[in-house]
């Protein structure tokens, strides 16, 4: 969720009148809707430990669960504000390019549930934000999602809300349960 503006990442397969055509990226205040999840993937030829704490200043993916289109940027102009275009890119298996990598920056050491923290797009160097404008039709009402060259000022900061944080799987911890103490 944008904690300043309030709202949240949401994409649907709804691709842009303008620019590049792809799948829109938006924001909206429902915190119940599936088009507003999103599951954290390493980046292309990288791998990670499922629940793996997420170490800040690390590359990562930001994949739409209903499309499996990635959260993606490039030089293509926005449509309301005419900052940098925000999309979903990606093939059916969720495979795209560098364009879908992003660096998750933040003050801790590890990205923190209860921490905002900003998201900066590693093609381009632009950081994910909302630019406070909304569209018309056929999103009416959502909010415009945009690559801004400044983390400063508002609208840059972000936060994990609703959905499944799974934590690390523990072998040890497994096997315990499975050992029969009964007499």
């Amino acid at each position: 969720m944008n904690t300043d503006l309030k709202l949240r990442l949401h994409s649907h397969d709804v691709k842009y009148g303008t620019g590049s055509g792809q799948q829109s990226v938006t924001a909206v205040d429902v915190s119940d809707d599936y088009n507003s999840h999103w599951l954290i993937r390493p980046t292309l030829g990288d791998s990670c430990r499922r629940g793996a704490p997420i170490k800040c200043n690390t590359n990562i993916r930001i994949q739409h669960v209903a499309t499996k289109k990635n959260l993606h940027s490039h030089y293509f102009t926005s449509p309301l504000s005419g900052n940098q275009e925000i999309s979903c890119y990606g093939d059916d298996d969720g495979e795209g390019d560098s364009g879908d990598h992003w660096t998750v920056v933040c003050n801790n050491d590890y990205w923190r549930r209860d921490t905002p923290v900003k998201f900066r797009h590693v093609d381009t160097g632009v950081y994910l934000a909302g630019s406070g404008r909304t569209f018309g039709r056929p999103i009416s009402g959502q909010g415009e999602i945009v690559g801004i060259s400044s983390h400063y000022g508002s609208y840059t900061d972000w936060q994990a809300k609703e959905g499944l944080f799974v934590h690390p799987s523990d072998p040890l911890a497994t096997q315990a349960h499975a050992i029969h103490t009964e007499l």
